[in-house]
C-alpha cells in the first residue's frame, strides 16, 4: 500500500480529481472539486490517493471547512472512500492515520470529520461532539478526534 498527497506529487493532480470526483462529485460540483484540488497548498487543502502497485483502492482530503456551519472548527478529514470491493480490511484506517499526521506536523491539536454514518468513525477514535448544518438545508453530525 502506498499513499500519495497531491501536494507532495502535483504529477497526480488529475488523476486525483478523476478519482475523487467520481466518488464524491455531481454536475453540480465539477467545478468546487477541479478547482480545490489543482490549488492544494500549505497547510490545505490537500487531497490523498491510496495504491495498490497501480489501482487506486481510496481516497480523502484534508481541508478547511467541509461546508458546514463550523467554522471554528479546523482541520477536517473529508472525502473518505474506500473501494467497495477492499473493503473490511482497515485500509480507510492508512487514509486516516496519514490525514492525522500530517495534520499534526502542520500544529494542529485537534482533527474533525462531519458524516451521517454513526458507528464507523468511533472505530478509529473520533467522538461526536455535535451536529453541523450545511448551505443545502442539511446537517451532519460532527465528530473530533485529539492529534496530541
Amino acid at each position: 500500500m502506498n499513499i500519495k498527497s497531491v501536494l507532495e506529487n502535483p504529477e497526480i493532480t488529475q488523476i486525483a480529481f478523476e478519482y475523487i470526483y467520481s466518488k464524491w462529485g455531481n454536475e453540480h460540483t465539477y467545478n468546487v472539486y477541479k478547482d480545490c484540488i489543482d490549488h492544494c497548498a500549505t497547510p490545505f487543502p490537500n487531497w490523498y490517493l491510496l495504491f495498490d502497485n497501480d489501482r487506486t483502492l481510496g481516497c480523502a482530503g484534508l481541508i478547511s471547512n467541509d461546508f458546514i456551519s463550523r467554522g471554528d472548527l479546523y482541520p477536517w478529514l473529508c472525502a473518505l472512500y474506500i473501494e467497495e470491493d477492499s473493503r473490511g480490511r482497515a485500509y480507510a484506517s492508512l487514509l486516516i492515520e496519514r490525514i492525522k499526521q500530517d495534520a499534526m506536523k502542520l500544529g494542529f491539536n485537534n482533527l474533525y470529520l462531519c458524516t451521517a454514518l454513526i458507528g464507523f468513525y468511533e472505530k478509529y477514535g473520533f467522538k461526536y461532539i455535535g451536529d453541523g448544518y450545511h448551505p443545502w438545508g442539511s446537517s451532519s453530525r460532527i465528530y473530533e478526534i485529539s492529534l496530541t
